[in-house]
């Protein structure tokens, strides 16, 4: 059965610009370059949460063919030349509708979407040649958690479709503090306390994820929780099988803010 991913994503185009420290995002793109090692066999289709794509409703992309958003700002000219041409999905969005709609949940249907950075950037690495159809699910208003982690048990079928479902956002997004020198370590050892909750959230009561914001510091780590939602959808798609954590960095940036990517089965 194809497991289920929540995987950073990065800062920006962060993969491909120089950037200063140099060395501060190689860990996490030799992560993302070896994710199908990880997953195995090629999934026949990409299902991609992304913490840059809210609706009122949970809403999935339909558009055959599409392009990419650059929803990004600041960045050096060629980042926004960047291509990564993979097909959609239209079919398995309406697979999605039909599985969400038997568990009560409504899901809307968007023929204009396009690729966000957060699908397009990780996915840069992991699958360079775009040869995989994928498609977009979008969050939902309110960032609940319940309804994200239903949402992921309703899908769970898919996986044996052989689609991969990918939770892209953070473990840890407070990124005004990430860039600035911690002198005293207060926010390191802060996102360290989190990150630690985290794991063991994933990997022993999953139901804990609904309580995370009384979380060791959890709104240090998530000013607002956009980038942990997808978590949410990937830990409900991985049903009751055991997570492990697949990459671990305890020194990111000027802080040093511990962050985790996980897999479910």
């Amino acid at each position: 059965m194809t497991p289920t991913l929540y995987i950073p994503h990065g800062g920006g185009p962060c993969f491909f610009m120089d950037w200063s420290p140099a060395d501060m995002w190689d860990e996490m793109g030799a992560y993302l370059k070896r994710l199908p090692a990880d997953v195995g066999e090629k999934p026949k289709a990409l299902l991609i949460v992304s913490a840059h794509w809210e609706e009122a409703e949970f809403t999935v992309q339909t558009k055959p063919n599409p392009g990419l958003l650059f929803d990004y700002y600041g960045f050096p000219p060629h980042t926004y030349e960047l291509s990564w041409p993979a097909p959609g999905a239209p079919e398995l969005a309406a697979r999605v509708q039909a599985l969400a709609a038997a568990a009560g949940i409504a899901v809307r249907a968007d023929a204009q979407r396009d690729f966000d950075h957060g699908v397009f950037i990780p996915m840069l690495l992991a699958w360079p040649e775009a040869d995989i159809p994928t498609f977009q699910l979008s969050l939902k208003a309110g960032l609940d958690p319940a309804a994200h982690l239903a949402l992921g048990r309703a899908l769970a079928p898919l996986r044996e479709e052989g689609v991969l479902i990918i939770g892209s956002g953070m473990s840890y997004h407070n990124l005004r503090r990430l860039m600035q020198r911690d002198m005293n370590g207060d926010m390191r050892h802060a996102s360290h306390d989190f990150d630690q909750w985290l794991q063991e959230a994933v990997q022993g009561d999953r139901d804990a994820l609904l309580r995370w914001t009384e979380a060791p510091n959890a709104r240090l780590c998530h000013p607002r929780e956009e980038h942990l939602l997808p978590l949410m959808v990937a830990a409900g798609a991985g049903a009751d099988d055991p997570a492990r954590m697949t990459y671990h960095e305890d020194s990111l940036g000027p802080t040093g803010a511990a962050i985790s990517a996980f897999q479910f089965g």
